[in-house]
């Protein structure tokens, strides 16, 4: 059973409640998410062979303290830094520490800024230096599966369909969707109803409304989709040690479509493509 409820009057995450948000929340999501886009775009040339994720980590958390926004993974949960990093074999939740990066890593940057109380979220795919053919493609892969979910994100569609857009593409390029994380309601709360799935069936799951607002964030593996999560209880790795891509970007649900909130205002989204 799923609920459909004016946001305003939600202050906490409800299982099948759903928040439909007004011109307000779209006005807040717009700044929220550009900041947090301006900010990955200031680490595109920053991501080079030597450069730590920890130095990565700490320009996001200059640049916001210096724009006034909060990033929202610092203390989550006992969590201890601004982005994550996840390299390689990293499917998602990698973490920032004082090794430098290597010729030929891929690396997710995700990142999330708190603007006047709302949450911008978003992640990119960024190459060390020069990488692989089949990195390259995997990226590809990942960033043409989130396209096709946006493109399913519209009135009349399902979060189902969305899932399923992102599956058939994935698997037509023999990769795999990782099934252990979903995108999420988004907007006043860091997490909220719904997940979105990225593999699906069309026509199930949760009807798109004009107003509802959630991230769409593919995890793409060249491998099986499988994972395990490392000791520290944050990394998730592919179980077969194959590389791993995801890319995100927070979206809301118009009348006829759906808007992209976190947009790169200098083109950046997508550094490979830029760079060509």
């Amino acid at each position: 059973m799923v609920t459909f409820v004016d946001a305003e009057s939600k202050s906490r995450r409800t299982a099948g409640v759903i928040p439909i948000h007004g011109e307000a929340g779209f006005k807040g999501m717009r700044k929220a998410g550009r900041l947090t886009a301006e900010a990955l775009d200031l680490l595109v040339d920053a991501v080079v062979p030597g450069v730590t994720t920890a130095a990565l980590d700490k320009m996001a958390y200059d640049f916001a303290r210096d724009h006034g926004a909060i990033p929202a993974t610092l203390y989550y949960k006992g969590y201890r830094h601004s982005v994550c990093t996840s390299i390689n074999h990293v499917v998602c939740h990698g973490i920032p520490d004082e090794r430098p990066l290597r010729e030929g890593d891929i690396v997710n940057i995700d990142l999330t800024l708190i603007v006047d109380g709302w949450y911008g979220d978003s992640s990119r795919m960024f190459a060390v230096g020069d990488i692989s053919r089949k990195a390259e493609r995997l990226i590809e892969v990942t960033y043409e599966s989130l396209e096709r979910g946006i493109a399913a994100a519209k009135p009349g569609n399902t979060t189902g369909d969305i899932g399923a857009a992102i599956q058939q593409f994935a698997e037509a390029e023999r990769t795999s969707v990782v099934r252990d994380f979903v995108g999420h309601g988004v907007g006043q709360l860091f997490h909220d109803e719904p997940n979105i799935m990225h593999f699906g069936v069309p026509g199930t799951g949760v009807p798109l409304k004009p107003g509802m607002i959630f991230t769409i964030e593919p995890m793409i593996n060249l491998g099986r989709p499988h994972v395990k999560i490392l000791a520290d209880g944050w990394t998730a790795v592919t179980r077969d040690r194959t590389l791993s891509a995801q890319a995100e970007h927070s979206i809301g649900i118009t009348e006829t479509g759906c808007e992209v909130f976190t947009l790169s205002p200098r083109g950046l989204f997508n550094p490979l493509a830029a760079r060509r």
